[in-house]
């Protein structure tokens, strides 16, 4: 999502951004909780779950590399009612929230960029919604299987064997040797 902005407005943000590494499972962001800093996903990817009273959650989105977790700190709350969990470890830039929502109220690219991105979770949120209560199970695994794929570069963190395997398989079963 960064990379999508124009070279200066990334070049004045550069100092501010802290490289961190995201862990399975580690919480960003809890519900109800002042969030005092966004993540732009690199390599990793983030769950966003509604959580109840009792504990009881459900996903109703993921973010990678083309989005930011930490929308409601620019929408105007400095809480939301979601939690941000670790899905996939990675790499994350880590922005001091504050700094983005000044970002966000010059009104320049940054702002622009980050309507655009809320108005895709919003979409991806809404199609989830209507996903989970329309659509059986082996759809929904699909969906959130290819949403997830999106959003790793899957070849580029796999080790040798998926490789091994596909290129074995890919070697044999070529339409053009089999026969």
């Amino acid at each position: 999502m960064l990379g999508l902005l124009p070279q200066e407005e990334l070049n004045r943000l550069l100092p501010h951004f802290e490289e961190v590494t995201l862990t399975l499972g580690q919480s960003l962001c809890e519900s109800g909780q002042h969030m005092n800093y966004v993540y732009f996903p690199l390599d990793s990817i983030v769950s966003l779950l509604c959580v109840m009273e009792n504990g009881a959650s459900t996903e109703i989105a993921v973010v990678g590399y083309e989005g930011v977790v930490g929308v409601s700190l620019f929408m105007g709350g400095e809480t939301t009612p979601s939690r941000a969990i670790v899905q996939s470890a990675g790499k994350a830039i880590r922005l001091k929230g504050q700094l983005l929502k000044n970002e966000f109220y010059r009104a320049g690219p940054m702002q622009r960029l980050l309507l655009r991105y809320t108005q895709a979770l919003l979409t991806q949120m809404a199609q989830t919604a209507v996903c989970n209560r329309h659509h059986n199970l082996d759809q929904q695994l699909c969906r959130w299987l290819l949403l997830s794929l999106d959003r790793l570069g899957l070849e580029e963190r796999v080790c040798e064997c998926y490789s091994v395997v596909k290129d074995e398989y890919d070697r044999l079963l070529n339409h053009h040797n089999v026969m």
